[in-house]
This record gives C-alpha cells, structure tokens and sequence, in this order.
C-alpha cells in the first residue's frame, strides 16, 4: 500500500470517527476544496510572491489535499492514476520542443 493509500485511510478514519461522511457528498466537497483553495491564495494577498508565513500555508495546503483526498476516495480513484493520466495529456498539448521556458498557453503555442 502506498504512503498515500496509508494517508487517505488516516483521513477517513478521522472522518469516520467524527460521523461526518454523512456531509461529504461531491458537491460539498468540492465546495470545501475551492473554500479551502482561496484560504490558501489569501495568505499572498496584497503581498510579495514570496512574503508568506510557512506555518499557515503548511495548514492551508494540507486542508486543500485532504479535501481532494477524500473527493477521490469518494469515487474510488486512484491518485497516482488520475496524475499520471493528467500528466500524459499535458505532455501531449505542451511539447518540450514549443513549450520549454514558455508560459503560453497550449492553443497558442
């Protein structure tokens, strides 16, 4: 079983213990990511790129992956599976060749 299989199974249970899968449907779920995704762009907000504190994104960061954790577990999909596929259609549309050191978009390289 993989580290993050073992970390997803603690996630649950944590859930599980605490009764609230009975509030974790998708779209509540997925809500709680985007919530939880803008808490973590507000740290920058009106600040340096770099001027954050590290604490409080660790605790951000953490809030989003547990969310999309438990959206994938809700589905039963496999972590690994769905990036390595994500990651086989972004090598396709951003070649090396046109992409490499460019921030354009794939439909205007």
């Amino acid at each position: 079983m993989s580290d993050i299989n073992k970390l997803i199974q603690e996630i649950v249970k944590f859930r599980d213990e605490r009764d609230w899968e009975q509030f974790h449907n998708s779209k509540d779920l997925a809500l709680a990511l985007s919530i939880e995704s803008s808490e973590l762009l507000e740290l920058f907000l009106w600040k340096d790129s770099e001027d954050f504190k590290i604490d409080k994104l660790k605790e951000e960061l953490a809030d989003v992956l547990m969310y999309a954790f438990l959206i994938a577990n809700k589905h039963d999909l496999s972590i690994a599976e769905i990036i390595q596929e994500k990651m086989r259609k972004n090598a396709e549309k951003y070649p090396v060749d046109k992409s490499k050191g460019n921030a354009t978009k794939y439909n205007e390289l």
